[in-house]
């Protein structure tokens, strides 16, 4: 049997190894268009390469894919991020839980995992082929044939194909797949940061909250977590889930919308305002500036005060039930205005791709096209910061390649 892998990431070598060990005595390439093998792997988590989430059940780790959760239930069921960690440890790769489950190699090293995945490709005896677009798949009798980009390499037949080219920012990208029959979701970015170039709170770039609620005015999309303000506007995991989980919505709006952000991560605004009003009780000569209720960095308390216009030695006994509201509302319900939206770090994440109604979830083959497989990102499957994106790539890649 002769296997061809389209993709040299996470998910392509994933597929391509457990193909390998699945069927022996298979031939098994791996074609990458670019010169540089498993180069998003290589940038995950800041370089160190986020290769799961140490959550503990299989419903947890579906509720971090805003798009696929539900089909990766079965999937999971199949190889889940205990799998994975078993699958490196067994191959000589220590990992580590940090305190946020978050799951790294010991050496804090994103090569450490590519040495693996060369090493493993290496014993198995898999064939690598880089600078090999592919510009179409087309059926040869029983087979299927691989047209590549650049005229000068010769097609190539296969019994069985695997595709995992990886995130694609445009639908042109795609073409190729729809052509023979697979529906596209229109690809969106996800993950990102939001920009706020007209807000003075950029001036506070680096402070950080931990417990935040955030949401889009007029919307039921809402998030909670860690915020971190930049020289551009907000990122952090509370604003980098809410991208995620509205990436279709905040694309329709062209990335214009009011952000809303509770910074004491309490809905109820009684609450808010009674513990205001307790401060004033107890605390009612001490100036606003010096003392606050809620533990928010004091650059950001500061600002919150100027926000609301307080003078610098206003106390809390001064405040009065005007000035009560007005804290109260800025404490739970801040606003600024977002103009556009920054990549997070280096890591591409896109919503959208063929579509899961084209796949058979069970097997990750195509409905359209027999012994066509999928794996990766280059399916409709995406998900928050945490390890959870390279878990879809392992998984699909590890169902795909049973080849079933």
């Amino acid at each position: 049997m002769k296997i061809g892998i389209i993709g040299g990431g996470a998910a392509g070598f994933f597929a391509a190894i457990t193909a390998k060990e699945k069927h022996p005595d298979a031939q098994v390439i791996i074609f990458e268009k670019s010169n540089q093998l498993l180069a998003k792997v290589k940038v995950s988590g800041g370089g160190r390469c986020n290769v799961t989430n140490a959550c503990e059940s299989i419903s947890e780790l579906c509720k971090a894919y805003p798009r696929g959760g539900k089909s990766l239930k079965k999937a999971f069921h199949v190889f889940n991020n205990l799998d994975t960690l078993d699958w490196f440890e067994s191959r000589g790769v220590p990992l580590l839980a940090e305190p946020d489950n978050r799951v790294f190699p010991a050496s804090h090293d994103s090569q450490t995992i590519i040495d693996c995945f060369l090493k493993e490709s290496k014993r198995l005896g898999i064939k690598i082929e880089t600078g090999h677009g592919i510009r179409a798949i087309c059926q040869a009798g029983e087979q299927l044939e691989l047209h590549f980009q650049q005229p000068d390499q010769a097609k190539a037949a296969f019994d069985k194909i695997i595709v995992a080219s990886g995130g694609c920012p445009q639908k042109s990208g795609l073409e190729w797949l729809e052509s023979l029959g697979h529906k596209i979701e229109n690809p969106v970015p996800s993950l990102f940061s939001f920009n706020m170039p007209r807000e003075p709170i950029t001036q506070l770039m680096g402070v950080a909250v931990e417990n935040t609620i955030v949401n889009i005015q007029g919307t039921k999309l809402k998030s909670t977590g860690a915020l971190l303000i930049t020289h551009w506007g907000m990122s952090g995991p509370a604003i980098l889930k809410l991208s995620a989980f509205g990436a279709r919505v905040l694309q329709e709006s062209d990335y214009a919308f009011t952000l809303q952000v509770n910074w004491v991560n309490d809905q109820n605004n009684e609450n808010v305002l009674e513990e205001l009003k307790n401060t004033v009780y107890e605390n009612p000569g001490k100036l606003l500036s010096n003392f606050k209720p809620y533990p928010l960095p004091s650059r950001l308390w500061i600002h919150l005060l100027e926000k609301c216009g307080f003078a610098d030695n206003k106390t809390w006994s001064e405040l009065g039930k005007k000035g009560l509201n007005k804290l109260m509302t800025i404490l739970s319900n801040d606003e600024y205005t977002v103009k556009g939206k920054t990549t997070f770090k280096e890591e591409f994440v896109t919503c959208g791709g063929v579509s899961l109604e084209s796949v058979d979830i069970n097997t990750m083959q195509s409905r359209v096209c027999k012994n066509l497989y999928f794996a990766g990102e280059v399916l409709d499957i995406d998900a928050i910061t945490g390890g959870y994106n390279l878990q879809a790539a392992w998984t699909t890649g590890f169902v795909a390649g049973q080849l079933k």
